[in-house]
């Protein structure tokens, strides 16, 4: 019994090391190919993303980032080519027809940009509020009774009447946020939800937004190119070329007057395979192009432009320099004497032709020069006379 325990005890400890294991959406090298006009398309690249329960995430990127196409894997309406996805228990890549079916009913709510797509022109609004409980099979009584709850949550209990055409955009919207969180979702997905309204419009479905958030319990993700609304969002995460590239992570600090002040600071997100982008200021101010050098310090690294003149750090540690080759001497080419020789015929004792120049690089001088020899008379060479040493003497 007790290896049975320690086996099960040691499991979740392994689960709990898996990337994304205690996050609510988890993207792991998320990939989205589709064909275009007979071009295959890239639009999510290896794509990191983790999401826990109860944020409020607003994603940001310039069109054709990859940031709709991720919201219509997260939400079911697309499928992923390859790597992994997953919100809350259920795998976006494996899932059947009918698994996704419920996926949408029950996991999942969405909220269209166009108003139009959100609701039914010919139904009031708890009508469609009360719609999707109807195909989940909740009874009358009970869709009624929710659908007047969100509505009044929402500030629309005074309207519950009217269908849509007798609702401005903004009322519409609210309405669609009722209709998403009509099944009790655990993510509320918006797209672009304000960017049909004007700035006070938006700012209440925002308000809408936060509501479901704080006072529903759904955590929520938003795509958009309001920077107002990204502003306003506890993280902003940025997408560029279908890969995760910055988040802006916002807290609340008190100083020691007791003055709140939101703080808000810029990560650059490294994903599972080190890889990392620059924002695109940082880049231009540094000169940052093609490569750069890395250098690891004990609590950062350094990264530097690897270009001709850039400025380099003093190294930390002293380090011999690199030395210039030594300059060479060429010795001039000089003529070789021979000496006369009588036993040999004058074709032969003719001066041996010049050697080319050949370089050498210098000696150094010695530390001390060496003592002068002693002083002798030159030696006058043997006399033929008197000498038989050379085989022969003189007749």
């Amino acid at each position: 019994m007790s290896t049975v325990t320690s086996t099960a005890e040691a499991r979740p400890e392994s689960r709990r090391r898996e990337y994304g294991d205690d996050a609510l959406i988890m993207c792991d090298n998320l990939v989205r190919i589709f064909q275009s006009d007979k071009i295959e398309v890239q639009a999510l690249q290896g794509l990191d993303l983790l999401v826990t329960s109860g944020e409020m995430v607003a994603i940001v990127g310039a069109s054709g980032s990859g940031k709709s196409t991720l919201l219509n894997v997260l939400s079911g309406l697309d499928l992923p080519t390859a790597g992994r996805a997953r919100v809350g228990d259920w795998d976006l890549l494996s899932m059947s027809h009918a698994d996704r079916l419920r996926y949408r009913r029950s996991v999942v709510g969405f909220v269209w940009q166009q108003t139009s797509r959100n609701l039914l022109p010919y139904l009031s609004a708890t009508e469609n509020v009360m719609l999707p409980m109807a195909f989940a099979g909740l009874r009358a009584k009970a869709r009624r009774r929710r659908a007047a709850e969100l509505l009044d949550a929402l500030e629309m209990g005074d309207k519950a009447k009217r269908r849509p055409g007798q609702l401005s955009g903004g009322e519409q919207q609210r309405v669609a946020i009722a209709v998403a969180l009509a099944n009790r979702p655990q993510v509320l997905f918006a797209d672009e939800p304000t960017g049909e309204l004007d700035s006070v419009t938006g700012e209440d479905v925002f308000a809408a937004l936060r509501s479901a958030n704080r006072d529903l319990g759904a955590t929520v993700v938003i795509v958009t190119h309001d920077a107002a609304v990204a502003t306003q969002v506890q993280r902003t995460v940025a997408i560029r070329d279908g890969r995760t590239s910055s988040e802006v992570v916002r807290h609340t600090e008190i100083d020691e007057h007791g003055q709140s002040s939101v703080i808000a600071r810029e990560y650059a997100v490294l994903d599972r395979s080190g890889r990392m982008q620059l924002p695109p200021d940082y880049r231009a101010a540094l000169g940052l192009e093609n490569r750069v050098r890395l250098e690891l310090e004990p609590d950062h690294v350094g990264v530097w432009p690897d270009a001709p003149g850039a400025p380099r750090r003093t190294p930390n540690v002293a380090s011999p320099q690199p030395q210039a080759a030594p300059p060479t001497t060429a010795m001039p080419a000089m003529p070789i004497p021979v000496a006369p020789r009588p036993d040999l015929p004058p074709a032969a004792q003719t001066p041996r032709p010049a050697f080319p120049p050949v370089a050498f690089p210098p000696v150094a001088a010695p530390a001390a020069p060496p003592a002068a020899p002693a002083h002798r008379a030159p030696d006058p060479g043997p006399d033929p006379a008197t000498d038989d040493t050379t085989g022969w003497s003189a007749p």
